[in-house]
């Protein structure tokens, strides 16, 4: 959200009388079924193959966005689409190399263009990769969120050499990635930049819609991503890499005088037809840019989400993912966090752009930056990749008098940190026990952020409460202290801080 607008979680459904009908109604309650696209034009026939060295692939998932259907023993299918979709969709099977455009965004999409009888026709070509994906590398940049020339550049020359080292770092895993929402800060016209550093980054990058890539102009849903489609394709689709069944959706409901966190009928509909071909127990990885809940209204002192801020029928999807091994992953908030609900295990990202580039970190203290997950069969691990730092920048540390609030007392921001990990302090090389978890801002967000004329570049941010800061008092006459965080994954991530 524009963060202008003083505090972007606090948007609602409020707006003009004209638009006020669809978000009330769907929020009065969000399990009725709306339809994103209301309209029911003639059918057409969709026939085609997907083969890869002139052979067809047989159970391949071919879909219209509505309905999904597979393709027999020799790679044919048939699908009639009764709903006006634009796009038709091949969930790429695991094995085969991601069809890319020009600029190297992901093209797994046709049009679909029927002739003069109401028939179209799509072939998807695959190249089968010369090893197994079973071992790859997703990394997610959520909220890149370039506003002009100056921030983009700072894009090109900050976040895509990182990226490309990371690539290199990760030697011969297949490496894909994803832009999770608010690739613009609305001047769509960056499109072509971002695409440029698609291009230079060297590996295939899928997209999702943010509130910030949309067609303000547009008075539907529907109308709003015309822009964003015509550069990436379609608003949701899914796709595979080794076991993982990765989906892509938007959740962004714009509704003509500003948006909601929601999901459509029409998208559950496909999803749950999708994962009908998925085997249970799979690693399933969401895609999406509003978080299905988030925690930040609780430390806000909220005790419901803002309408902007979270899924209002996310129990919906929290059902349709039981049967698997979920991961919801998420941005639009500029902080990294995990929650754990509704069976499902959701990463909200910390900002490629951090606190809209205004300066090195997010209002949480997180890091301008990005995530690195690796799948491996079926096991997902992953970790923050802070722009500019060594992987091992995992934390920062505070000597005590940093935060005015407990001024005897040492703070760690762990900023992955979820409840598997451990946070321990050693003073002078000698374990002195765990740290004590509290929510607070981050000693250096309210130094750069605080007050309503700092950042100088974007005033209106403010530092937020964050769950994930240690404090510990330290006793007198220490000379260094050393915190140790082990994530769930067995690593220990350390940081040594001296005081005299």
């Amino acid at each position: 959200m524009i963060p202008s607008r003083r505090d972007f979680l606090r948007i609602s459904a409020a707006g003009s009388a004209a638009f006020l009908a669809g978000p009330q109604r769907i929020l009065a309650d969000p399990y009725a079924r709306w339809l994103s696209s209301p309209r029911e034009p003639s059918p057409v026939r969709v026939r085609g193959r997907v083969r890869s060295g002139g052979r067809g692939l047989g159970g391949v998932a071919v879909s219209d966005g509505l309905d999904v259907v597979a393709t027999d023993s020799e790679g044919a299918f048939e699908l009639v689409s009764r709903s006006g979709r634009s796009f038709l969709r091949c969930s790429l099977p695991a094995g085969y190399r991601i069809p890319q455009s020009e600029n190297g965004t992901a093209r797994a999409f046709q049009p679909i263009v029927p002739d003069a009888r109401g028939e179209a026709e799509a072939v998807f070509d695959l190249e089968a990769l010369e090893g197994p994906d079973d071992h790859h590398a997703l990394l997610l940049l959520a909220d890149i969120q370039t506003a002009d020339g100056l921030e983009m550049s700072w894009f090109h020359e900050q976040t895509v050499p990182d990226v490309r080292e990371t690539v290199r770092s990760l030697g011969d895993l297949e490496v894909f990635g994803v832009a999770d929402g608010d690739i613009m800060f609305d001047h769509l016209d960056l499109y072509g930049e971002y695409e440029r550093g698609v291009g230079r980054m060297a590996i295939p990058f899928f997209q999702s819609v943010g509130n910030h890539d949309l067609d303000l102009s547009a008075t539907t849903d529907e109308a709003s991503t015309l822009t964003f489609s015509r550069h990436f394709g379609p608003r949701y689709y899914s796709f595979n890499r080794g076991a993982a069944h990765y989906v892509v959706l938007d959740d962004v409901f714009w509704h003509g005088a500003g948006f909601i966190g929601y999901l459509p009928q029409d998208q559950l509909d496909w999803l749950e037809a999708d994962l009908r071909l998925v085997e249970a127990g799979r690693p399933v990885m969401v895609v999406m840019h509003v978080p299905a809940l988030g925690s930040r209204y609780l430390r806000d002192g909220q005790s419901t989400p803002p309408t902007g801020a979270a899924v209002a029928n996310r129990e919906a999807l929290y059902r349709l993912l039981e049967p698997y091994q979920a991961h919801v992953l998420t941005g639009h908030i500029h902080e990294n966090e995990h929650v754990f609900e509704g069976g499902v295990h959701e990463q909200v990202h910390g900002a490629v752009c951090g606190a809209w580039w205004s300066g090195p970190i997010c209002g949480d203290g997180t890091p301008n930056g990005y995530s690195v997950y690796e799948v491996s069969g079926e096991s997902v691990r992953w970790r923050y990749k802070a722009v500019g730092h060594p992987d091992s920048h995992q934390m920062r540390l505070y000597p005590p008098g940093s935060d005015p609030d407990a001024p005897e007392e040492l703070v760690a921001n762990v900023w992955n940190w979820d409840p598997e990990w451990t946070v321990v302090r050693y003073d002078d090389g000698v374990r002195s026990g765990p740290m004590t978890r509290r929510v607070g801002p981050d000693p250096l967000s309210a130094e750069l952020h605080g007050g309503p004329d700092l950042p100088a570049r974007r005033p209106s941010v403010e530092p937020y409460p964050t769950g994930h800061l240690f404090y510990a008092t330290v006793p007198p006459g220490v000379e260094q202290v050393r915190v140790d965080a082990t994530d769930r994954f067995g690593t220990v991530h350390s940081e040594v801080l001296a005081l005299k």
